[in-house]
């Protein structure tokens, strides 16, 4: 039986794409950069990159912040300020937020049901920004962001400082809720937890990394863990 679901944020209950893309749109315009669609799209990729490789452990958070734009501007031939441009747009980021189709319902029927945690590798000072703007913090029983903990998604020493703050935890209890398959689920995996992958284009398929299960829409995620 579950009793306690940890859920992820960015494209799992906030819609981090669209945030993502007003926010660098701001920052581009006032550092004089077009912010064409073909921009937007490649900082996206860049973005993902330096992720991906704060996960294995090669960069660090604040290289993440910079390197994505130095990598950006570099192809775009421009001489605009990288770091200016991520101070920019971690603020823009930090404003205001947008839920995933389903997200405050599915909120709402968890909430008292099960205990609920929130995990996040975002930057501290946007998503506390952002779960003060949509007024969800006070839903869960804990908030765990990695800049604070010191670890990050998927490795055991984030989930491992996690569990050591719940009173009487057990990992058969526990299942976490995510988008990705490399912080989510190998995170999860790692932990030694239940995991579920919220991936709703279903042309998507899990590869290397599999799931305990595979939910298309939030709305599905209240039924599957009753069978859990």
């Amino acid at each position: 039986m579950i009793r306690n679901v940890f859920l992820d944020l960015d494209n799992t209950l906030f819609d981090f794409t669209k945030a993502e893309h007003i926010a660098l749109a701001r920052t581009l315009r006032l550092l004089d950069v077009d912010p064409a669609e073909a921009t937007l799209c490649r900082y996206s990729e860049l973005n993902l990159e330096q992720w991906k490789l704060l996960e294995l452990g090669k960069i660090t958070r604040e290289q993440v912040k910079v390197r994505r734009f130095e990598n950006l501007f570099r192809e775009l031939g421009t001489a605009a300020s990288p770091e200016q441009a991520a101070a920019l747009y971690e603020t823009f980021l930090g404003e205001g937020h947008y839920y995933i189709d389903g997200a405050e319902d599915l909120l709402k029927a968890l909430y008292g049901r099960y205990q609920l945690y929130l995990a996040s590798n975002g930057t501290m000072s946007v998503q506390q920004s952002r779960l003060a703007s949509a007024g969800i913090a006070g839903l869960f029983d804990g908030i765990f962001l990695s800049e604070v903990i010191g670890a990050d998604k998927p490795s055991k020493a984030f989930f491992a400082a996690c569990f050591s703050q719940i009173p009487d935890f057990r990992k058969e209890e526990t299942v976490i809720v995510g988008d990705s398959l490399t912080s989510d689920i190998q995170g999860g995996k790692n932990a030694g937890i239940g995991t579920v992958w919220y991936q709703p284009y279903p042309e998507t398929q899990a590869e290397e990394i599999h799931p305990d299960a595979v939910i298309r829409k939030l709305s599905d995620l209240p039924e599957l863990l009753r069978t859990l």
